[in-house]
């Protein structure tokens, strides 16, 4: 892992960065690929016919092709997003509920499941099951086999957690789906950037994720989906870009993709996007994976060490993310203490307040998070700094 491809690193010699589970940092080569569109291309892609926008429209599809890739989906069935939220609101938007009304999930979800759903029952387009979980934030199997049912339409659930870095079994929760004829969608927000995603293999039906997570660009994300069941939503957002035809009294909608991708699209964020999955496939998913849990074993020695609380224990399989408090610590004071100490990381509820309370974490936590420019050393020099802060509320 060479942190010297991170410019922010560079600029910042003594931060130690753990607030990756907000937005990761970006190495050189994202940076350099999302300006090249600005410097090589700045046509405007499916619309103009000259030979910059020609070779943006290339690029762009290459792009497609090169990030759906990544987690083996469909390049047709793959609609550019802002982010995670925006592809979980699409899905809500555009889904046919009209056969089945119940969508079951979890207590564990981001606001970012949670809320879409929650107002189509507040509207009374659906019935919303909620799972609980366990005192480590876990939901035991017997919990989703009692829920999926002949009734469900949707199961929504997240492939990794970002609260405590949990890993969710897609595969076996695919199947316990499909076996019942619903569908299922993936929150692969704290997942694709950490572990080996394979939407064909785990059986995914719709995932959602994030570039800005995976060292990717802001403000770019991604709604993969089986085509032929994209091809029965209806858009979500109209405008330019989605019709054959149009006159006063009927749209023609595209098919595919397209119908989806209203208006002109973050070009330069599409490009830089795929850089981040060139830059991680450089690296080596599995290489990721054992990296993060070389940093995940460190990290919660020493949070242990200091004396904190953890919120959903440790397994191997977890990602490099601890959410934690000091006993009569606040989360926010212990926060800004870090910072002045040169860690970077989060407090608060990390827009999944259910799940943090559900864990006991009334007044929210402090969440720790590491990524492939994290190293060991990093993270025991936050442990003694940890010490320092510990020592004050004893």
């Amino acid at each position: 892992m060479n942190r010297s491809d991170f410019p922010l690193l560079g600029k910042y010699p003594g931060l130690i960065y753990l607030d990756s589970a907000c937005t990761s940092l970006k190495p050189e080569q994202v940076i350099e690929a999302e300006a090249s569109y600005y410097r090589k291309l700045g046509g405007c892609a499916g619309r103009s016919s000259h030979s910059l926008g020609r070779k943006t429209n290339e690029k762009l599809e290459q792009s497609r092709e090169r990030i759906a890739g990544f987690v083996n989906a469909e390049p047709e069935g793959m609609v550019w997003t802002r982010n995670t939220t925006e592809a979980l609101n699409l899905l809500a938007g555009s889904f046919d509920f009209s056969e089945r009304k119940k969508v079951v999930t979890t207590v564990m979800e981001h606001h970012a499941v949670l809320l879409p759903f929650m107002r189509l029952r507040d509207r009374g387009v659906i019935e919303l099951e909620v799972l609980g979980c366990d005192e480590e934030g876990r939901i035991v199997s017997e919990k989703w086999e009692q829920s999926v049912d002949k009734d469900t339409a949707l199961v929504v659930t997240n492939s990794g957690n970002n609260t405590t870095g949990h890993r969710q079994d897609v595969a076996a929760l695919s199947r316990l789906a499909h076996d019942n004829g619903a569908l299922i969608c993936v929150d692969g927000a704290q997942g694709v950037a950490h572990h080996r995603t394979d939407f064909r293999k785990e059986g995914c039906d719709f995932l959602c994720f994030s570039a800005h997570k995976m060292l990717g660009p802001t403000g770019i994300g991604a709604f993969a989906a089986k085509k032929d069941l994209l091809e029965k939503m209806q858009p979500f957002i109209v405008g330019g870009g989605i019709v054959k035809t149009l006159n006063l009294e009927n749209a023609d909608y595209m098919q595919g993709h397209s119908r989806f991708e209203a208006g002109i699209q973050d070009y330069a964020g599409i490009i830089g996007f795929a850089a981040a999955c060139d830059y991680l496939d450089s690296l080596g998913m599995e290489n990721v994976e054992e990296h993060e849990r070389k940093l995940a074993r460190e990290l919660v020695e020493q949070l242990r060490n200091a004396g904190a609380e953890i919120y959903g224990g440790f397994s191997e399989s977890s990602a490099a993310l601890c959410s934690f408090n000091f006993k009569n610590g606040k989360p926010h004071d212990v926060a800004l203490m870090l910072d002045k100490q040169g860690v970077a990381l989060r407090s608060g509820f990390f827009c999944a307040q259910p799940a943090m309370e559900a864990m006991g974490a009334k007044q929210g936590a402090v969440r720790a998070s590491g990524y492939v420019y994290n190293s060991v050393e990093e993270i025991k020099k936050f442990g003694e700094k940890l010490e320092h802060i510990s020592a004050l509320y004893q």
